[in-house]
């Protein structure tokens, strides 16, 4: 709980605080840092804020599954309390199958590669090292 309760409040601290520069803001992300090329997950926080602004179209654009992980978040935010409360366990064969686990694992890969590919032909070399430490 703790874990998601950490991912929806900071990208929405960040959103009251520096909401205007979020969009060009360079990325924390170590991946990106070293490589200049995103991360599967490289995009969410930002996602995350501009959901919180309410434009979904900017939050979808900046990952595809960014608003999904918003929902998982508020929907175990809802459910594990219940979940230790009555004592009853809701989702644990959906959570841990295997058949889940390799679905949305095929489904983030295909999308990171084809963000990658997309990536690599939108910016040139140079505007990709840019985006990493060794500029």
């Amino acid at each position: 709980m703790a874990g998601a309760l950490a991912t929806l409040a900071i990208p929405y601290f960040i959103m009251l605080h520096s909401h205007e520069s979020i969009e060009a803001a360079q990325s924390f992300c170590p991946f990106k840092m070293a490589t200049g090329f995103p991360c599967p997950g490289c995009g969410i926080t930002k996602s995350f804020v501009f959901l919180y602004s309410g434009d979904l179209f900017k939050s979808f654009s900046f990952h595809l599954f960014g608003p999904f992980a918003f929902l998982a978040c508020v929907g175990a935010l809802i459910i594990l309390p219940i979940e230790l409360v009555t004592g009853r366990e809701f989702f644990q064969s959906f959570l841990f199958s295997k058949r889940v686990a390799y679905t949305l694992a095929i489904a983030l890969g295909t999308y990171h590669f084809i963000r990658v590919i997309y990536f690599a032909y939108a910016h040139s070399l140079d505007e990709i090292l840019r985006q990493s430490i060794w500029q």
